[in-house]
């Protein structure tokens, strides 16, 4: 049984265009440099939006307000698990720091089908096409 992950990802809406966030190399070779919403490991009784809140701070520099609840998604991978709560995160400003990703992109909702994404969160895409469509203009 793979080891089973509670972890938070934000969907990051700038200037009207969905942000998309490179990982790097990892041990795991289907996560290494794909794109994904950032986010990280909840702790132990931590609240998922102040998880969030810190993730978004030590990968990106972010001191984000997080918005909406998007879906829970649970996708099991090869070596793990993970249940993944995911927000709407909607920035007025973004330095372009990346503590822990290799590349960012902002692109449009429908670019994003494009990219190379890490497999859990391709079902997000599908759920903002059809729920949160409004909100990215760009």
């Amino acid at each position: 049984m793979p080891k089973k992950i509670e972890v938070v990802a934000a969907v990051i809406e700038y200037k009207g265009r969905l942000m998309a966030f490179r990982r790097g190399e990892s041990k795991y070779s289907y996560v290494s440099n794909k794109f994904e919403f950032p986010g990280g490991k909840v702790e132990q009784g931590e609240d998922l939006r102040l998880a969030l809140k810190r993730e978004l701070n030590e990968e990106l520099e972010l001191n984000a307000t997080v918005k909406d609840f998007i879906d829970k998604v649970e996708h099991d991978y090869e070596d793990f698990s993970i249940i993944m709560h995911c927000f709407l995160v909607q920035l007025k400003e973004f330095s372009g720091t990346l503590n822990e990703h290799t590349e960012y992109r902002d692109i449009s909702l429908s670019e994003a089908g494009s990219l190379d994404w890490i497999a859990a969160d391709r079902p997000i895409l599908e759920i903002l096409k059809s729920k949160f469509n409004h909100v990215f203009t760009g």
